[in-house]
């Protein structure tokens, strides 16, 4: 389990930072029509960022953050998993998701996140130079795979998404396809969560510099799976140091990408 219904990014937000923002819908090239929110930025940096949200899909937490980045001069749009199975319809903290979770596909879920990055390179989207991607949990290991998608991005950003073996969708293991890295890669983690033990991420690590990957791993000793929550109160420096390491990552890559 990821973030609560009632979580919140634990970022001080920025007045005027954001140019507009709400729901779109997207369409992928398998024909599929999904959710999304987006965010443009009033000082745009040419930046973008791909949100991809838990095994939640599309909540609050995430079209916040995409609220965050538009403040930070990142265009960015957070976008659903389920509109194969759910439709596009607005959801309440009630819905169902496992089951639509079990339902999506590798193939699937790389359409959709084909057709976040073509939005964001559209005039509607922003027109970025500089295409990023950041995931949380289930989103984290999508964040991870996206590098190999053969999207041209500037790097991928993931939050305690699982590194090594099987997924309850078929999707291939970060460390299994690390050769097909074609971006650098930041991995966030938290030292105290049991489902991702040290051994997982050091096995991540190696596949990527046995790669020649570039990549920075941060671990965040005491602090638990879903700690980047303004509830976690107890990790509110992890979470600081983390945002930091994010748009410093972000700002490092954008110039190597010229965007």
């Amino acid at each position: 389990m990821c973030f609560d219904a009632d979580a919140h990014p634990p970022i001080a937000p920025i007045a005027g930072g954001a140019l507009d923002s709400g729901l779109v819908e997207l369409t992928a090239d398998d024909g599929n029509r999904l959710a999304a929110f987006r965010a443009r930025a009033a000082e745009p940096s040419g930046a973008g960022m791909i949100v991809l949200p838990d095994v939640r899909g599309l909540f609050g937490y995430y079209e916040e953050l995409t609220l965050r980045f538009a403040e930070h001069g990142i265009d960015a749009v957070a976008i659903d998993y389920f509109g194969r199975t759910a439709g596009v319809a607005e959801r309440d903290g009630e819905f169902e998701y496992l089951p639509h979770v079990q339902q999506t596909t590798f193939a699937g879920l790389s359409a959709d996140i084909r057709a976040a990055a073509a939005f964001l390179r559209s005039p509607e989207g922003g027109a970025v130079g500089s295409l990023f991607s950041v995931g949380f949990c289930f989103g984290g290991r999508n964040s991870f795979l996206a590098a190999t998608l053969g999207l041209d991005m500037a790097g991928v950003i993931g939050f305690y998404g699982w590194p090594v073996g099987p997924s309850r969708n078929v999707t291939p293991a970060p460390a299994d396809v690390a050769s097909e890295c074609a971006c650098p890669v930041l991995a966030i983690f938290g030292g105290a969560d049991k489902g991702i033990p040290p051994e997982a991420i050091a096995t991540y690590g190696r596949a990527l510099t046995d790669a020649d990957v570039d990549h920075r791993i941060v671990t965040y000793e005491d602090a638990p799976h879903s700690f980047f929550d303004r509830k976690q109160e107890d990790f509110s420096a992890e979470s600081a140091a983390a945002w930091e390491e994010v748009l410093s990552f972000v700002r490092t890559n954008a110039a190597a990408a010229g965007g």
